[in-house]
C-alpha cells in the first residue's frame, strides 16, 4: 500500500506553517502575517460575510480559470480496483465514542473529538479511500461563527445556567470540513395509479330552525376515480447525501441550504489550519440514500403528472442512467459541551452561519417555572371566583 500523502504549506518568509484564511482565497502565516495566495481558482470579493448572512459570491481571479469539478462514474467509485486513480491512502484518527474518523497530517498524533470532546488517540493505520473532488471552503471566520453560536446559545430557554457561562467564555470552536457524497443521474420513470376528481352531491338534512324541524339541503363532496398512466422524467444534480455517520442527521440537515455554486476543485491548500472528516458512510450506503431522495421527488412529479383532487399510486418503476458522483467537503464549526456526564453537540455552517445542535435542559429551571405558573393560576381563579 502507498505511503498517505502529506501536505505542508511553509511561509514563504519565515518557515512557519501557513494555514487557510476564511473568506479569503489565500494562506496566513500566524507569526509574520504573511500571504500567499491560493494557486488557480476563486479568489473571495474583499469584506467577510456577518455571523449568519450569506457569503457574498465568490469572484474569478481573471489570471486563472476555475478548476474543473469532475464527476465519476458511479459504476467507477462502487468497483475500486488496486490501481484505481480515484482513491488515496490516509492516516485517520478515530473516536471510539461517535465514531467520527479525521484525517491527520504529519503534526497531529492525538487531541479531542470535535464532535463529541472524547479523548482520542492517534489510530496509526491507515486506510484507502475515494479521494474528495471538491471542496467548499470556510466563508465565515472562527469569531463570526462563535458569534453566531454564541447568540444561538443565548436564546435557548431552559438551558443550564452553565452552558450560558460556556458561551461566554469566548470557548474555541474546531473548524471542521465535514464529508459529504452528491449524485447525479437522469430518471425515465413508467407509472400506473387513479386520478380523483372531487364532486358534490345534495342531501336532504333535517335540522332544527327556530325551533321547528326543517328540510335542508347540504351540498356533500364524492371523489371520483378514474385510471390513469403514463411516463414521468427528471435529471437529478447534486444530491447531497452526509458520508459521516459523527453527528445526528437531523443536526446536520438543520445546516442546509449550502450553495453548492461556490464549490472549489480539491486543493490541501484549503484545508491547511483545519481538520478533514474522513467519510465513513460507503459510496454504496450513500447511493441508496441519494435514490431514496430521488423516489420521493418522481412521486411527487407522478402526483403532479396525474392531477385531479387527490391521486393514488399504484405502481411506479423507474429506470436511472449517466449516473454520476462526487466526493465533496462542506466546512463545519464544531464545539461540544459536557453537562451532567453528557456530551452535547453544537455545529456552525460555516458558509452561511446557520447554527443546530443538541441541547441540555435545566430540571431547576423548568421546575421554577411550572411552580410559577401554577401560583398564577391559582391567583387568577382565586380573584375570578371572588368576583
Amino acid at each position: 500500500m502507498a505511503a498517505p500523502a502529506e501536505h505542508r504549506f511553509p511561509c514563504a518568509q519565515c518557515g512557519a506553517s501557513l494555514r487557510f484564511q476564511p473568506g479569503q482565497h489565500s494562506l496566513v502565516c500566524d507569526w509574520c502575517g504573511h500571504r500567499q495566495e491560493i494557486g488557480p481558482g476563486p479568489a473571495r470579493a474583499p469584506g467577510l460575510p456577518r455571523a449568519g448572512a450569506n457569503p457574498p459570491p465568490l469572484q474569478w481571479d481573471a489570471a486563472h480559470k476555475a478548476p474543473e469539478l469532475a464527476e465519476i462514474p458511479l459504476d467507477q467509485g462502487l468497483h475500486l480496483d488496486a490501481d484505481s486513480t480515484i482513491a488515496q491512502v490516509v492516516r485517520t484518527l478515530s473516536c471510539p465514542q461517535c465514531g467520527a474518523r479525521v484525517d491527520l497530517d504529519e503534526t497531529h498524533h492525538a487531541g479531542a473529538c470535535p464532535f463529541c470532546a472524547s479523548p482520542v488517540v492517534t489510530d496509526t493505520g491507515t486506510t484507502r479511500r475515494i479521494k474528495p473532488q471538491g471542496v467548499l471552503p470556510f466563508a465565515l471566520t472562527h469569531d463570526q461563527a462563535r458569534d453566531a453560536m454564541t447568540d444561538w446559545l443565548g436564546g435557548l430557554w431552559f438551558a443550564p445556567s452553565g452552558l450560558t457561562a460556556y458561551a461566554r467564555r469566548d470557548r474555541r470552536l474546531t473548524g471542521v470540513y465535514s464529508p459529504f457524497w452528491t449524485f447525479d443521474a437522469a430518471s425515465r420513470s413508467r407509472y400506473r395509479g387513479q386520478r380523483g376528481d372531487v364532486y358534490y352531491v345534495t342531501q336532504w338534512v333535517t335540522q332544527t330552525v327556530n325551533g321547528r324541524s326543517q328540510r335542508v339541503a347540504r351540498q356533500v363532496p364524492r371523489i371520483r376515480w378514474s385510471p390513469a398512466s403514463g411516463q414521468v422524467s427528471r435529471d437529478f444534480n447534486d444530491v447531497l447525501v452526509l458520508a459521516s455517520t459523527a453527528l445526528p442527521a437531523r443536526i446536520t440537515d438543520a445546516l442546509v441550504p449550502w450553495d453548492l455554486s461556490q464549490l472549489s476543485g480539491y486543493d490541501p491548500a484549503f484545508l491547511s489550519g483545519f481538520e478533514a472528516e474522513g467519510y465513513t458512510v460507503p459510496l454504496t450506503d450513500g447511493h441508496q440514500a441519494a435514490r431514496a431522495q430521488m423516489a420521493q421527488v418522481i412521486a411527487a412529479d407522478v402526483r403532479r403528472a396525474i392531477g385531479g383532487s387527490q391521486q393514488r399510486i399504484d405502481s411506479l418503476e423507474s429506470d436511472f442512467s449517466a449516473e454520476t458522483f462526487k466526493h465533496i467537503l462542506l466546512p463545519v464549526w464544531t464545539a461540544a459541551y459536557r453537562y451532567n456526564g453528557k456530551s452535547y453537540r453544537f455545529v456552525v455552517n460555516g458558509q452561511s452561519g446557520r447554527v443546530a445542535g443538541e441541547r441540555p435542559w435545566s430540571a431547576w429551571k423548568i421546575a421554577a417555572a411550572v411552580a410559577v405558573a401554577l401560583v398564577a393560576l391559582t391567583a387568577i381563579l382565586y380573584v375570578t371566583g371572588s368576583g
